[in-house]
């Protein structure tokens, strides 16, 4: 019995230590990204706390909700959802819809692969957690010297995932309890896309892929009409970037 009590003490201490080493080597790396996650912060803050009423209004309890935000994770997919949810059964529908509206998806994908490939194990989260805001930042943002570039990108994709997380269980919450109109709080997924892009902007020297891809969502748009745009508009902003690739880097690095 004193022996394994001993074995036990000495496990919880080695434990203890593991953990104190995590919080040590993690504590420098969450200080670097979390200044770039603010403003994804302050977007998720309005756009999950809407989510979550939305969720409440609709009939849907905070512990749905905060599950669907937790593994889902797709803000656009999850307010098309409530209303999948609450129509007539129908998964093969639900699922060309949901896979239209994050078809984006697989772009942000794809030119991650080589920036993801020396996270380790990591990286399988780090894919599941791929928005369009944390693709915006992992893109633009370095990590400052020292800091592991793998490391830095996970720290801001777990931030993110917090917020959201953490907006919507609130805002599902205040929902429970306070019944009001919900309509046109959607819209707060435009504002938000809208703020990104300007903060980007504002960032960045050089306007080269933010006009391509802005100049080739309008002709898509203008082509292909509101409702079907964004396919369309994705795979020739990745046509135009890939056959750009070279002389795009050339100019950056003036």
């Amino acid at each position: 019995m004193l022996k394994k009590l001993i074995s036990a003490v000495n496990a919880a201490h080695n434990l203890n230590v593991i953990v104190t080493r995590c919080k040590n080597a993690a504590k420098p790396v969450i200080q670097a990204a979390f200044p770039n996650t603010i403003p994804i912060m302050a977007g998720y803050g309005c756009l999950g706390f809407a989510l979550g009423i939305l969720m409440s209004a609709s009939g849907f309890s905070p512990v749905i909700t905060i599950i669907m935000s937790l593994i889902v994770y797709a803000g656009s997919g999850q307010f098309v959802a409530v209303n999948l949810l609450l129509s007539v059964f129908n998964p093969l529908g639900a699922f060309l819809l949901e896979l239209m509206v994050n078809a984006r998806h697989v772009f942000y994908g794809l030119s991650m692969l080589d920036k993801y490939n020396d996270a380790g194990r990591k990286k399988w989260y780090m894919i599941a957690g791929l928005t369009d805001e944390t693709f915006s930042t992992n893109c633009g943002v370095k990590p400052p010297p020292g800091i592991d570039r793998g490391q830095f990108m996970f720290a801001i994709t777990i931030l993110n995932h917090v917020y959201w997380v953490t907006a919507a269980a609130f805002g599902a919450v205040f929902g429970a309890f306070v019944r009001f109109d919900a309509n046109g709080l959607d819209f707060v997924m435009t504002a938000l896309f809208i703020v990104i892009f300007i903060e980007q902007w504002l960032k960045e020297k050089n306007h080269a892929s933010a006009l391509i891809g802005f100049l080739l969502s309008v002709a898509c748009l203008l082509y292909a009409g509101a409702e079907s745009f964004l396919i369309p508009a994705m795979l020739a902003i990745l046509l135009a970037l890939t056959v750009l690739r070279r002389p795009l880097e050339r100019l950056y690095k003036l």
